[in-house]
């Protein structure tokens, strides 16, 4: 079989797989693009007679050219690759012995009570259009939102009187989510706003964030919002609406919140996501053992 075809097959069983999102299957068909190129320059034009020696000839190839992350990705994909191709058509897998790094993971960025303060302090909430603005912003992070749960939220998901919101996250899991009072005037302010901006024939009329023409929110502007925000605070850390995620699971374990309530408000499937955030815990945990511990007390009493 000719890897062209060995990669299209692959790929099209990617495709019907529902779990792969789009992003995913632009990745593998990318890193599965040079793969191809590398087998085609090497002259093997049949998938059977791949080695382990070639893929760590194509991993060689591109190991300066890109982070160690997408270099262990891409080893990820080919050994997927020859996985299936064994599975499906009982091809020899040269990957059995292939070596794949877990990347570390990075201690997710966030932003400071007082980077917060400045952010939302950006907007002019007596001007219709900041309003709206802010209460997404804010919307995102007192609700620790991805940015897809808050362009997807509906209205009837929004319940004010009882201070809760319905989320309909990953794998189409629901969580319930309490709204905090300090962001209660400012959701009524947009909503009055929302009603004013609402065109009666509008087939959007379900969807909780709707702007002056009436249109669905979209990723791509609550970046725009976000970015034109950070700006004007004078804030320099990167941060994308899912840094906002972050700083409400940060500021939470902050206050002491616990973490399995933090995995349920995060809508996290395992534990193990979660506790990521336990890093920003410590200095805390610190404090609870020096005003706690018997022997941390007699330590500080000799002080």
């Amino acid at each position: 079989m000719h890897p062209s075809e060995a990669i299209k097959n692959y790929l099209l069983d990617l495709s019907l797989k529902k779990a792969h999102m789009e992003r995913t299957y632009k990745t593998y068909r990318h890193a599965l693009y040079l793969y191809q190129m590398y087998l085609e320059e090497e002259g093997i034009d049949n998938i059977e007679d791949v080695t382990l020696h070639d893929i760590e000839g194509f991993i060689h190839r591109y190991q300066d050219e890109y982070a160690r992350s997408s270099i262990n990705l891409y080893k990820v994909v080919i050994r997927n690759l020859h996985h299936f191709l064994n599975e499906r058509y009982d091809i020899k897998d040269p990957s059995i012995n292939l070596s794949v790094n877990k990347a570390d993971r990075s201690l997710p960025v966030y932003l400071t009570l007082d980077e917060l303060k400045r952010l939302m302090a950006t907007f002019n909430d007596q001007d219709h259009m900041d309003i709206y603005k802010h209460t997404i912003l804010e919307m995102i992070y007192a609700l620790g939102l991805r940015v897809s749960e808050c362009c997807g939220l509906l209205l009837n998901d929004v319940d004010l009187e009882a201070k809760l919101v319905r989320i309909i996250g990953k794998g189409d899991k629901m969580r319930i989510v309490p709204i905090p009072d300090g962001a209660i005037t400012l959701i009524k302010k947009y909503l009055t706003i929302r009603a004013l901006w609402l065109k009666p024939s509008s087939n959007l009329k379900q969807y909780f964030f709707i702007n002056h023409l009436s249109h669905r929110l979209n990723p791509v502007y609550v970046e725009r919002i976000l970015n034109e925000a950070c700006i004007k605070a004078g804030i320099d850390k990167h941060i994308s609406p899912h840094k906002l995620r972050h700083s409400y699971a940060t500021h939470l374990l902050q206050g002491g919140a616990d973490l399995r309530a933090l995995q349920e408000l995060l809508g996290h499937s395992s534990i193990s996501t979660t506790e990521i955030y336990t890093h920003i815990n410590e200095e805390r945990l610190k404090d609870v053992y020096l005003n706690s511990h018997p022997l941390a007390k007699e330590d500080k009493n000799e002080q």
